[in-house]
């Protein structure tokens, strides 16, 4: 019967009958005692719908002690009212009036951080991981200093050493937690991988973020295998139609950008190896040519009562893809910088430095990236000076400054 009350509580109407009668406190209480884990799912489940209406969001999230018992469940060993938990969280940090309120009371609650990288570093709930990332990254999105004091709360060890009966507890670091909820979502939901990209390009707009990444050699070296395979062999595909990329577009935004930064300190990082070059470079061109076949419209006549919505679903997609594409442009013009006479030797050998794939890189990164494409010309013309007078002449823009 509680299960049916928890499928109806979908509707506001009923929402707003149990918000009368004070289902929320009844349900704190039952919280608050109940060791039946299914009941604990049940009655955050039905807390989750209710608070979907305003209304009723700002009424559950202005009672303090609601508040901390909720936060409590993030301590359940038990999934299905983690996912619940987690859902009825993204809900209200979903919500503007309330957000603050749950952020600063998650701020409160150090432990939290503890509960949620255990979850994402041991859990094999795929629903449940993509849940908790979702929190992650809209906490993250919502407040810089949450986020800061999350990358360094795994950085600090603890003063005294265990005592030699105690248990260790484990220290928590965010980096390789995100990256292994990243890996076990990989394969089986491809939003939830987006998810786990986009908290660590999030990472990456703050200092301390790059370096929790680029800092521990194992944690720069595994989160720069798994976003170059990813690249290389997973997104984007030679094999694919051009149209995978309005899938693809916001996942490989957060991918480049994180490889960008990691990247741009790459003098400090020995993983980071010179022959893997030109498979990125290939991966950007192909994402490049890909951009330029999604941006010819089709002239299709369009249903007149679906003309608006269409317009406003393209200058979406308009928007996510001149965002992939500036930080395609800003890495490959990185990579140009430091190609090697040898490397581009070997470019032009295997292919991934054809006519074709240089002139789609040259027409999308001039004329904000001149002096990278004349530098590169300049190896070009010791390397293969036909392919280099051809490039010359179909861009006279350059011709005229080198």
């Amino acid at each position: 019967e509680i299960c049916r009350v928890w499928d109806m509580s979908m509707d506001e109407d009923v929402a707003l009958f149990l918000q009368e009668f004070n289902a929320p406190d009844i349900f704190m209480g039952v919280l608050a005692k109940s060791k039946c884990p299914r009941l604990r799912e049940i009655c955050v489940g039905i807390l989750g719908n209710m608070a979907c209406f305003q209304e009723i969001c700002v009424s559950i999230s202005s009672d303090k002690n609601l508040g901390q018992v909720l936060l409590h469940c993030l301590y359940d060993s038990d999934p299905p009212t983690l996912l619940e938990t987690s859902r009825l969280l993204l809900t209200c940090l979903s919500q503007t009036e309330v957000a603050s309120v749950w952020v600063e009371r998650i701020r409160e609650y150090p432990a939290i951080y503890d509960s949620i990288c255990f979850i994402m570093s041991s859990s094999t709930n795929v629903d449940l991981l993509v849940k908790v990332g979702e929190v992650v990254d809209k906490l993250f999105d919502l407040d810089e200093k949450l986020m800061l004091e999350w990358i360094k709360n795994g950085a600090v060890q603890p003063l005294d050493p265990p005592q030699e009966d105690s248990e260790e507890q484990p220290v928590f670091k965010i980096v390789p937690c995100v990256l292994e909820a990243a890996k076990q979502v990989r394969s089986e939901n491809p939003e939830g991988l987006d998810v786990y990209m986009h908290i660590l390009q999030l990472l990456t707009t703050v200092d301390d973020g790059i370096q929790a990444i680029v800092q521990c050699p194992d944690t720069g070296k595994d989160t720069w295998n798994l976003l170059f395979d990813l690249v290389c062999h997973e997104f984007c595909q030679s094999d694919d139609p051009p149209i995978i990329l309005q899938e693809q577009k916001t996942v490989l935004a957060s991918v480049y950008s994180v490889l960008s930064a990691i990247y741009a300190s790459r003098a400090e990082q020995e993983y980071l190896k010179i022959e893997e070059d030109l498979p990125l470079i290939d991966s950007l061109i192909r994402v490049l040519q890909n951009m330029e076949h999604c941006q010819k419209k089709p002239e299709n006549s369009v249903d007149s009562n679906t003309e608006e919505t269409k317009k406003s679903d393209l200058t979406q997609d308009d928007f996510h893809l001149k965002i992939l594409k500036d930080i395609s442009c800003e890495f490959l013009s990185n990579i140009f910088q430091v190609l090697t006479k040898e490397t581009v030797a070997q470019g032009l050998k295997e292919g991934q430095l054809s006519k074709e794939k240089c002139s789609c890189a040259f027409q999308n990164l001039l004329p904000f990236y001149s002096p990278v494409i004349e530098d590169f010309l300049k190896i070009l013309h010791e390397v293969d000076k036909t392919l280099a007078d051809d490039l010359e002449k179909s861009f006279p823009s350059l011709k005229a400054q080198t």
